[in-house]
């Protein structure tokens, strides 16, 4: 590396929950600023759970993504503003046909900052007269989902579920933050 190159800047994680994990997945691949982004399991009370397991609604898990991000690039705040764009915050427990537990709204911190951010930004979006049901809690318990869960939507395109639900949530971001797309 060379000496008068900065160094890489401190990447930081963000844990959220909106239903299924292949639609948020698809949505913060396409944000500017987001590095990486891994579906998986949080909150739960079963160590190491199956996808099977999950969806029974007994683990206490969400299915959620965590999100590795450059805070230089795209702050957390605007992540949030985008989370709630894509998803419906104001059903406990579902998002269109997914019902259950592991497909509820939540935004699960890893500092205290974090938190504050997101208690902002839900109370400005309840004076705004938006109903949210969301939970903030400290991220405990994360377990990546099984490595056929990853990337998802990109490797199933044609796959129906991708088709109407992820894409719809993919273009509900790109229409509320065209600047905020990558560019390839």
């Amino acid at each position: 590396m060379n000496p008068d190159t900065p160094p890489p800047p401190a990447a930081e994680l963000a844990t959220l929950a909106g239903g299924c994990f292949w639609c948020l997945e698809a949505v913060y691949l396409d944000v500017d600023g987001v590095l990486a982004v891994q579906s998986g399991y949080s909150q739960g009370q079963v160590a190491s759970p199956s996808y099977e397991q999950v969806c029974t609604g007994r683990t206490g898990h969400a299915e959620v993504i965590r999100v590795r991000f450059d805070p230089e690039r795209i702050s957390y705040r605007t992540l949030l503003e985008i989370f709630f764009e894509v998803h419906d915050p104001s059903q406990p427990n579902r998002q269109g046909a997914d019902v259950g537990t592991q497909y509820r709204s939540g935004i699960y911190t890893h500092s205290e900052a974090q938190a504050a951010t997101a208690a902002e930004v839900i109370a400005a979006r309840r004076d705004a007269g938006q109903r949210i049901v969301t939970e903030v809690e400290p991220e405990r318990d994360y377990w990546p989902a099984e490595g056929y869960h990853q990337n998802y939507v990109a490797e199933h395109p044609n796959q129906p579920y991708c088709l109407f639900v992820a894409k719809a949530k993919v273009e509900a971001f790109r229409q509320a933050f065209p600047g905020r797309r990558k560019l390839r």
